[in-house]
């Protein structure tokens, strides 16, 4: 009876398997958008609601990050870029924010390597923020994980951390200025909305407008990410699913609206 029931499971998760690998072949035949974001918000509250540490539960949000990259890159999206590390996270207790640190300074690495998810797919990864902020051997690590990745060109991944919009809008504006200084211009109207964007974290690492914007836990606000970059034309998500809870299933709902509303545009 037990290699009966370890069939039975074997041809379930292979039944899964192909089902999922059916659903994004079928997605894919529809316009797919080429740069989407995640503030992956809710992993303290999922690790609380399941009595775990705070850490336990940034752990299962890198796991869905894993999942949910590979997702994309099946589904052939350009750029996803995610929300890691807040500055203002640093107020938060030392002990979380340490472990913090140390799963960065781990996974970065990890997932960047030969052979592992950003290798696979030629994933690029661009970490964009306030870098000197980070104790030094996560900068180190960051360094190696960026270098190992520098020659794939098939996909950017962003990991914002740590990361703040004001602080990536003021840095956007002193580089339009002392561009102009540089060339003694002191025009004031190069300083533009189009000069400004060029100067983006996002838009110097290569990324594309954003398309659609997906924060996670069920928080109804952009809380300092990628607030530049959501405009008329990004089409912005709030799911009450905690992130390390998020997977195909929540995924599916807002990539076949994104479709709906271009196919919309596209026949009005």
């Amino acid at each position: 009876m037990t290699w009966i029931l370890s069939w039975t499971v074997s041809l379930l998760a292979f039944i899964k398997t192909q089902l999922v690998i059916l659903l994004l072949r079928v997605l894919s035949a529809g316009p797919i958008p080429r740069h989407v974001a995640f503030e992956m918000d809710g992993n303290r509250r999922f690790a609380r609601r399941t009595g775990r540490r705070a850490v336990e539960g940034h752990s299962d949000g890198f796991h869905t990050l894993k999942q949910i990259l590979e997702i994309c890159m099946r589904l052939d999206i350009r750029c996803v870029t995610v929300y890691a590390f807040a500055i203002e996270n640093f107020n938060r207790p030392p002990d979380e924010v340490g472990a913090l640190m140390k799963l960065a300074e781990e996974r970065l690495v990890e997932i960047a390597q030969n052979g592992a998810l950003l290798s696979h797919y030629g994933v690029r990864l661009n970490v964009l923020g306030h870098r000197e902020l980070l104790p030094m051997h996560v900068q180190v690590a960051i360094d190696k994980a960026e270098g190992m990745t520098r020659q794939n060109n098939r996909a950017i991944l962003n990991v914002c951390a740590p990361y703040a919009s004001r602080h990536e809008m003021t840095l956007a504006v002193q580089s339009v200025v002392q561009q102009a200084l540089d060339k003694g211009n002191l025009d004031s109207s190069l300083i533009t909305e189009q000069t400004i964007e060029e100067n983006l974290m996002t838009s110097l690492g290569g990324s594309p407008p954003l398309d659609i914007f997906i924060r996670t836990s069920g928080v109804k606000r952009l809380s300092g990410f990628l607030q530049w970059q959501c405009c008329e034309n990004t089409q912005i998500h709030m799911v009450d699913t905690y992130w390390p809870d998020f997977g195909l299933w929540d995924f599916v709902p807002i990539l076949l609206d994104y479709q709906r509303k271009v196919w919309a545009r596209s026949s009005s």
